[in-house]
């Protein structure tokens, strides 16, 4: 993805964004056959597309776009079924114990990884109950204070210290991307701050802009919104380089803190024994989906950064940030039950 706003730290990054790029244009050339030869991979009937959340959430707002062109690609109709509850594991659970024939399918999130360590008793294994299809975007994510937290990082971390444990920070909830990120970065910057947890990003949010919570990570998109209004100011970001969306917000390791990045991705994925051709079908379809320009401008003004790389490359990012978010869980002590 070409950047807005090119630094030097991101000649790296814009190189691997032009590899990403010539990988969707490869997988759309892929899709030139006719639907005919790929209704003997796939039946007529519909694929349903699983989604653990509600509608209207960044997730939902992905897996209809992706759902639209998956149709027009494919000819058999593509419907997004909703199922939320129990951070996705509602919704995750159905799409394990699905047909693997290739007509229901799972969009998730980075969320499925984390719940392996914070749920005894899932009934779904997120590496073993699902192969992987296509990471689809990830959103980068931004630490948002009200002034209560101070104006910048220095003064968040200067008053996190001097008073451990009196300043706090909301999530939606518990194990969620902005919970975890902020207990990762706790436990990089050595301060003391307390979590409250909301059923959801609204409160979570609505206590923020009100000073009853001091702080809270959030997707970037989200975190330009609410800074327009001035009542919260956006004062780290937490990825590699500093990012188109907000090129003036220094990232977290370059304020002093080493080893906060955070990536939310989400994917398309399976159920497990699917067999290989329907899952390679599936897999060039997302992709191709992706590389259309109508889609990847949809996504991108939303904040998104588009992926759609190999099957195997999403599944190890699945099984690294599975170790890597359950040493953070096992080490702040978090349970969701």
């Amino acid at each position: 993805m070409t950047k807005l706003f090119p630094l030097a730290a991101d000649h790296a990054e814009d190189s691997r964004a032009w590899s990403r790029r010539a990988a969707l244009l490869g997988a759309a050339a892929l899709l030139c056959a006719p639907v005919t030869l790929r209704s003997q991979v796939l039946s007529r009937r519909p694929v349903t597309l699983v989604l653990p959340f509600t509608p209207g959430a960044p997730p939902d707002v992905v897996a209809r776009i992706l759902a639209e062109g998956m149709q027009r690609r494919l000819g058999n109709a593509v419907v997004v079924e909703n199922r939320p509850g129990a951070s996705g594991n509602i919704g995750a659970d159905l799409v394990a114990r699905a047909a693997p024939d290739g007509h229901t399918l799972l969009v998730h999130t980075s969320t499925l990884v984390m719940n392996a360590s914070l749920y005894r008793s899932l009934t779904y294994d997120p590496l073993t109950s699902f192969a992987p299809i296509t990471a689809l975007v990830d959103v980068d994510y931004a630490l948002v204070l009200h002034p209560s937290g101070g104006a910048s990082l220095e003064q968040f971390l200067a008053r996190a210290r001097a008073q451990p444990g009196v300043l706090n920070y909301a999530s939606p909830g518990i194990g969620t991307p902005h919970h975890l990120t902020m207990e990762l970065f706790k436990r990089a910057a050595g301060v003391d701050v307390t979590h409250v947890p909301y059923r959801g990003t609204g409160p979570a949010v609505t206590d923020l802009l009100g000073g009853q919570v001091a702080a809270m990570f959030m997707p970037v998109n989200a975190a330009l919104e609410l800074g327009r209004g001035g009542l919260v100011q956006s004062v780290a970001v937490a990825s590699p380089a500093r990012l188109r969306l907000m090129p003036e917000v220094r990232t977290v390791a370059e304020q002093g803190v080493p080893g906060v990045t955070i990536k939310d991705w989400f994917a398309l994925l399976a159920p497990a024994r699917t067999p290989a051709p329907i899952l390679e079908l599936h897999t060039e379809t997302a992709r191709a989906v992706l590389a259309e320009p109508e889609v990847a401008q949809a996504l991108t003004a939303q904040g998104f950064n588009l992926l759609g790389g190999p099957a195997a490359a999403l599944g190890a990012t699945m099984a690294a940030d599975l170790e890597r978010w359950a040493s953070v869980v096992r080490e702040a002590h978090i349970t969701a039950e």
